[in-house]
């Protein structure tokens, strides 16, 4: 079985910077001889070089960026770049995560995005997802929409760069009246997502890896991972909290 990877979401947590390192420090602790999993976590931006003091040689956890904009530089006041977040060590950065898309971000920032995180070498963490699910599966148009639109003009190349994260939207802990997505759900996605790419890019190209958020915690965990279809998962609320990001990581780790 491949190396799976958990992508810990931190988004606007925690609220200090002393805060954000004692996480980090309890995170290494229960990740030490963790060998067999790939680890990320996301801070937010005014952490990412804090906790980049904090790595050890031995700990095999890389940084993440939870957005970036187009380009190096520029007149673009309150943006960070994925030329900057490369050069403080940052390797991957979360895209068109929903609640961007929900503050106005359209597939076409997000294929930009995409281009200019591939140029610089970072590895997009595109995120894809529904907000709610019909009788009349509408939700699949929805989808296959982001994942065409958003990777168009991508060579076939560095497709496989890429990792997509699916998250439904209605299962977000931030979603009202959400619901459990359920494995199932996930493996049809999957399935429907991977039709897209071949599609899309050809049969005889390497595919990205896919993984699953949607408020996946360390009781789901498993079962996302062994029914699921995918090769890891993106937990939000879960990563803050070190043993129960950590329970994730073990879970991955035992497969």
């Amino acid at each position: 079985m491949s190396k799976k990877i958990i992508i810990g979401n931190w988004k606007m947590n925690p609220i200090t910077a002393k805060d954000a390192e004692k996480l980090f420090k309890n995170i290494m602790k229960e990740l030490l001889g963790k060998k067999k999993t790939e680890i990320v976590v996301c801070p937010p931006f005014i952490y990412l070089n804090s906790i980049k003091k904090l790595f050890k040689g031995t700990q095999k956890i890389s940084l993440g960026a939870q957005n970036a904009f187009v380009g190096d530089v520029g007149p673009f006041t309150g943006e960070v770049s994925p030329e900057m977040l490369a050069n403080i060590g940052v390797k991957y950065v979360i895209l068109g995560h929903s609640e961007r898309r929900a503050l106005g971000e359209s597939n076409m920032d997000i294929n930009k995005k995409i281009k200019s995180s591939l140029a610089t070498g970072l590895i997009p963490i595109f995120c894809v997802g529904e907000n709610t699910r019909d009788d009349d599966h509408a939700y699949f148009n929805l989808v296959k929409e982001q994942v065409e639109v958003c990777l168009d003009g991508i060579s076939k190349n560095l497709i496989s760069k890429i990792i997509i994260a699916y998250e439904p939207v209605w299962a977000l802990s931030s979603t009202m009246n959400r619901k459990d997505a359920t494995p199932a759900d996930s493996l049809e996605m999957v399935i429907f997502i991977k039709k897209i790419l071949s599609d899309k890019f050809g049969v005889k190209t390497l595919l990205p890896r896919i993984i699953y958020g949607g408020s996946v915690t360390e009781k789901d965990a498993f079962e996302f991972l062994t029914n699921g279809g995918v090769d890891g998962l993106l937990p939000g609320r879960a990563s803050l909290d070190a043993k129960k990001f950590g329970g994730i990581v073990k879970i991955a780790e035992n497969l």
